[in-house]
């Protein structure tokens, strides 16, 4: 499923990009927006893991070097995964570090990593880290579409004993300051 989506993600967003009016091609300046996608997370105890939407806000940075952009940013997402009886993630936010190359002016293909915090609904919330990859396009003057995968890890949650780990993959779009 998740590899479907990936390659149907990569697919929308080369035939918007190259559909649309393109920019300038600068990637320096702020950024905000929105994502949704989809979340599976799994955990070292049997029958407690779970999957479902997820979605929020991205905000963030980034400077254009020429071939290659480096950046930084802040995202925050909601959603109400079950996960078994033990406990329902609410909430996950990230703060993170990316770096891409410019396969064209307007297209970033770009790695990322950083910190992360989930929140749940009974068994309160626990920091962790992440690391991902992602494409992004300008699409027309200051609008950006996008996909990204992130691979989460939350050890000990929250002094439980129980690890935790989850992949997200969301699409993502952004206005461009």
């Amino acid at each position: 499923m998740t590899g479907k989506l990936a390659l149907f993600t990569s697919i929308v967003t080369l035939a918007a990009g190259s559909a649309m009016a393109q920019s300038s091609g600068s990637w320096t300046g702020f950024y905000g927006g929105a994502q949704i996608g989809y979340a599976d997370i799994d955990t070292n105890v049997s029958g407690v893991d779970g999957d479902g939407a997820i979605g929020g806000i991205i905000l963030g940075y980034d400077y254009d070097l020429g071939d290659w952009v480096v950046g930084g940013g802040f995202d925050y997402d909601w959603s109400d995964i079950d996960l078994g009886s033990a406990a329902t993630v609410e909430k996950v936010w990230r703060i993170k570090a990316r770096a891409g190359y410019k396969v064209n002016p307007q297209g970033l293909l770009y790695g990322t990593a950083g910190y992360a915090d989930a929140d749940t609904n009974n068994l309160g919330s626990d920091n962790g880290w992440f690391i991902g990859a992602g494409y992004e396009q300008i699409v027309a003057p200051n609008i950006s579409v996008g996909g990204e995968l992130l691979y989460h890890e939350f050890d000990d949650f929250n002094s439980s004993g129980v690890d935790v780990d989850a992949t997200t993959l969301q699409l993502r779009v952004a206005y461009r300051f």
